[in-house]
């Protein structure tokens, strides 16, 4: 018999890697409804009953879909927008998105014999890179030396002490400069550059690894696509162009150590970075809960799409 519960994808009108996603499991035949949070209250709508021993009943609907609560099987929970009310004044505004938050987001994080990929709850929590860092020495990786200060001497001291040492942004909201997004690219710093501005915020410096290349290795549940990005670059995302790709095997210890960190994290989906030395040494440098990865498919062959497409319509039944 066909399995009629629905997958719910929530993320942004705009995110090609779930489009895929979505199309692989139209082609399966897998009921989806996909929505935005930032369609609330505009284009979706909740209604949520639970009492005594229940679990939760009730539906999410938008204008072509519905999904009902207790059905769901799995939610793919990517990059979403945000809860807004522009036609609010700033203080009704702040009272509802809080609502909205607690109320329709708390329902989402808590549906009933429901697989995510991933917890919104756990994605947060994995999203402190201070966080991510301790769990990674936990779980057995190589990690740069690393500092997280807003004390100028300090982060001096630190550039002193090492070689070649690297400033990257601890998170990165959106920055408009001429209502054009922003971002902060990972760079070198010197000791001149480090001045009393320091002292207004926190900051992450960390010591330059010498490689050869860097690894981004892309966990989905029990499979694992390792591919190597030759480039050339400090950081290999300031220019896709420069890139070669290839697929490689992931050392034991390795893997062994990714399933720890996503463990203690609570995670099933996990993009991970690692610089590459030449002498083989793998250096962890960070594991993003809601990373990329459909990029890498076509130029590798690796069937990254299915794969995820197989975790989510298998639910917690393929666990």
């Amino acid at each position: 018999m066909k399995d009629e519960s629905p997958i719910v994808v929530v993320t942004n009108i705009d995110d090609p890697t779930a489009d895929l996603v979505i199309a692989e499991l139209h082609g399966r035949g897998v009921p989806v409804v996909r929505f935005d949070s930032g369609d609330f209250p505009a284009t979706l709508s909740c209604s949520a009953y639970i009492g005594g021993t229940d679990v939760w009943q009730g539906s999410l609907r938008t204008p072509s879909r519905r999904a009902e609560l207790g059905s769901v099987r799995s939610v793919y929970y990517r990059r979403p927008s945000g809860f807004a009310f522009p036609h609010l004044n700033r203080q009704d505004e702040r009272f509802a998105v809080a609502q909205a938050r607690y109320g329709l987001g708390g329902i989402l994080t808590s549906l009933p014999d429901c697989l995510y990929v991933n917890h919104p709850n756990r994605i947060g929590d994995a999203e402190y890179k201070p966080a991510g860092l301790a769990a990674a020495a936990a779980a057995g990786f190589v990690l740069p030396p690393t500092l997280i200060t807003n004390v100028p001497d300090d982060a001096r001291a630190f550039v002193k002490e090492n070689r070649s040492v690297i400033f990257k942004p601890l998170s990165v909201p959106l920055y408009l400069i001429d209502g054009v997004a922003q971002t902060v690219p990972v760079r070198e710093v010197t000791v001149d550059e480090i001045d009393d501005s320091v002292a207004g915020t926190m900051h992450c410096f960390q010591a330059r690894v010498d490689k050869v290349a860097d690894v981004r290795v892309t966990v989905i549940g029990k499979r694992i696509f390792a591919v190597r990005i030759d480039s050339g670059l400090l950081d290999w995302r300031t220019d896709y162009s420069t890139h070669m790709y290839s697929p490689v095997s992931v050392p034991l210890a390795m893997e062994r150590a990714m399933r720890a960190y996503l463990k203690h994290f609570g995670l099933v989906f996990g993009a991970f970075d690692f610089a590459l030395a030449e002498s083989g040494e793998w250096t962890f440098i960070e594991c993003n809960p809601s990373g990329q990865w459909a990029w890498m498919e076509p130029p590798t062959g690796l069937p990254m799409t299915a794969a995820l497409s197989d975790l989510l319509e298998g639910g917690l039944r393929d666990r």
